[in-house]
């Protein structure tokens, strides 16, 4: 992490313009949060009663959008993932003001000083959000987890539940959580490397608040209680998937794999690292095995992900099965619908098919609809987080040029050398020759954090 100076007050007014060129909502049309008013107030009726259940929430120590609680119990040799997702559905209606503002947002949008929610915030960070501090509407996923890790789902209910306990990445101990939690998520762990699934989680290159209105850049390796939970989402949304498809109807994300040119340039760039890929492993073998903390096997990750496509979502369609080669499954995304618009949907879908009833049709003509909002809504948020962090890199640079630094080649392409500083959280483009895994000495030539620019030039 590397605190950022900013006596000209440059990050503030860069992260203003950042909202005014990408035209980040600012506020909720007084009609949408009129209704959003009135929907708060509506009291749950005729849900099943599971706040004798204890429940448990677990995300960032500041987040107030929880979309999910769990409780865990063992029948046998299995283990019972009892995922209760936020009910946003239960406050929106159809066709509505709140929903017609979804539909235009499509997912949240987050910065450093401040997020543009998806709903508002006295539905998202209070009356459906999954917090302890009173009951709360859900839908309950029941997930059964074979010792092997397969997983199948029990059965969904719309219910009343309670959070026992709002618990934070960075502090949560062993025994806060449900018996079975660290068990859970090392048998879905090991499914996945029985599908030979090849899901990359580099360090993430951020731009982090401290307060008082002062910020950081860092790169920040996922926590091992982040990587867990997210194995308790991956069962859900696999076993969810299966349903679905078993049922011709859904919405799913979808990936191809990385072509046989990108594997190329992948194993030189592991040459470049000295990192020993060994010829008969496949990528997916290899990258098991990267740790994240290590420097270089990072900086790998990184052009992993670089190298691979992106996921999209596709709705269902007959004689072809949706797959996302990165999780070696057919996959959805149901966990997080007060942040992203296609999962109340997939809920809905679920909910449904398990209770014996027919998919409604405004869920099946929205899964026709949703691919392109969500495809905007997700390019919109790459393109603000890489606004945000050339912002942050110029203006830690800001005063700097002249100054040498140490970087490292991460990848090779025709625009140049893709370059991370040794010492700083910063990644560069510059033109020149080098190879994969050479460290390399550059020349900061412009930092302006206005235009949200830093340029470097080799050294020879």
């Amino acid at each position: 992490m590397k605190a950022l100076a900013d006596p000209t007050n440059a990050l503030a007014l860069g992260l203003a313009a950042i909202r005014a060129q990408y035209k980040v909502p600012q506020a909720f049309p007084p009609e949408v949060l009129d209704a959003a008013a009135d929907a708060a107030r509506r009291a749950p009726t005729a849900l099943g009663d599971r706040t004798a259940m204890r429940f448990v929430t677990l995300d960032p120590a500041t987040s107030t959008d929880l979309d999910q609680a769990f409780a865990i119990d063992r029948d046998g040799g299995e283990l019972l993932l009892h995922y209760a997702i936020a009910d946003i559905a239960w406050f929106v209606d159809d066709g509505g003001v709140i929903d017609a503002e979804a539909w235009r947002r499509g997912s949240t949008l987050y910065l450093p000083d401040g997020k543009a929610g998806l709903y508002p915030p006295i539905l998202s960070e209070a009356a459906a959000s999954l917090l302890p501090d009173g009951p709360r509407p859900a839908v309950i996923f029941t997930v059964r987890v074979a010792a092997d890790g397969a997983v199948r789902l029990d059965g969904v209910e719309r219910a009343i539940i309670r959070s026992r306990a709002k618990l934070a990445y960075d502090g949560v101990r062993d025994d806060d959580l449900p018996d079975g939690f660290v068990e859970l998520a090392e048998r879905i762990d090991a499914a996945e490397t029985r599908r030979g699934a090849a899901r990359v989680d580099p360090p993430e290159q951020e731009v982090a608040a401290l307060g008082d209105g002062r910020y950081a850049l860092e790169f920040r390796p996922r926590l091992l209680s982040e990587e867990r939970n997210a194995a308790l989402s991956l069962a859900a949304n696999l076993a969810i998937a299966d349903v679905l498809l078993a049922h011709q109807t859904g919405l799913f994300r979808v990936m191809a794999p990385p072509d046989d040119k990108a594997i190329e340039r992948l194993r030189l760039t592991a040459r470049g690292f000295a990192l020993d890929w060994p010829a008969a492993a496949s990528l997916a073998d290899f990258e098991r095995g990267l740790d994240p903390h290590d420097p270089r096997q990072a900086a790998f990750m990184l052009a992993i992900r670089r190298a691979s496509p992106g996921a999209s979502y596709a709705p269902y369609q007959p004689g072809m099965v949706p797959w996302h080669a990165a999780m070696a499954a057919t996959y959805a995304h149901a966990t997080a619908p007060l942040r992203r618009l296609a999962d109340r949907y997939v809920i809905r879908a679920t909910l449904a098919i398990a209770n014996g009833q027919p998919v409604p049709a405004v869920v099946s003509e929205a899964f026709a609809r949703l691919p392109q909002v969500m495809a905007h809504a997700d390019g919109l948020s790459g393109q603000v987080d890489r606004a945000v962090i050339d912002l942050a890199e110029a203006v830690m640079l800001e005063g700097q040029e002249g100054h040498v630094f140490a970087a490292i080649v991460t990848t090779v392409d025709q625009r140049g050398l893709r370059l991370q500083l040794r010492d700083l959280p910063v990644v560069a483009t510059v033109p020149g020759q080098g190879v994969p895994g050479e460290t390399l000495n550059i020349r900061l030539t412009a930092a302006k954090p206005e235009q949200r620019l830093i340029s470097f030039e080799q050294l020879g």
